[in-house]
């Protein structure tokens, strides 16, 4: 396959053992190619074969049908999987991205819509907090699930969001200890150094 940026889709990738090559779009050089693979102009998409899919949560699920190491086949774990890569995306990252978005501009102060995300997000690590201090992994095994999980809890941790959640703060710990998670983000960023 072939995709464009993104370390959660590289690490994805390298936890599956599929060879791939990563092809960089400049923010600035998004035309009509562009915007026919990707109708937002954002990152990533991944071209398989004839085959061109955007969106992180559709790469991960296409991935996982490529890859066991990725996706359970079981299908009760299956199911898990699928369930919990879409809360990533529904339930925990609806209230992580906004957070997050305040917290990196600086306007996490005093104000009603800062305390109406933070408030969001500590309703959603709550819940998300028993169920990771109980499983290593949200479908019993690794799979994308953890993949986009561990994604949308980064930007919190990295704003100290987790510290009051220990059990989500070590399943985080955990997914990017892994040696596909390392060398992914290594990879990345001597990507984006040699764009430079």
């Amino acid at each position: 396959p072939t995709r464009r940026s993104s370390d959660l889709v590289r690490w994805a990738l390298e936890e599956a053992g599929l060879p791939y090559r990563v092809a960089s779009v400049p923010f600035g050089d998004r035309n009509a190619e562009h915007f026919a693979h990707q109708p937002f102009g954002q990152v990533p998409w991944l071209t398989d074969g004839d085959l061109s899919i955007f969106e992180s949560g559709a790469i991960l699920l296409h991935l996982g049908e490529r890859s066991e190491a990725l996706m359970p086949r079981d299908p009760h774990r299956r199911s898990e999987a699928v369930e919990w890569l879409f809360a990533a995306l529904n339930s925990v990252e609806a209230a992580s991205q906004p957070w997050s978005l305040l917290k990196f501009t600086g306007n996490s102060g005093d104000t009603p819509a800062w305390k109406f995300f933070d408030d969001f997000l500590k309703l959603r690590l709550k819940h998300l907090e028993p169920v990771v201090a109980q499983r290593e992994w949200l479908a019993g095994t690794f799979s994308v699930a953890d993949i986009l999980m561990a994604d949308v809890l980064r930007p919190v941790d990295r704003f100290d969001g987790l510290a009051a959640h220990p059990a989500c703060r070590a399943y985080l710990a955990r997914a990017i200890a892994r040696p596909a998670f390392v060398k992914a983000l290594a990879d990345q960023m001597a990507h984006f150094a040699a764009a430079d």
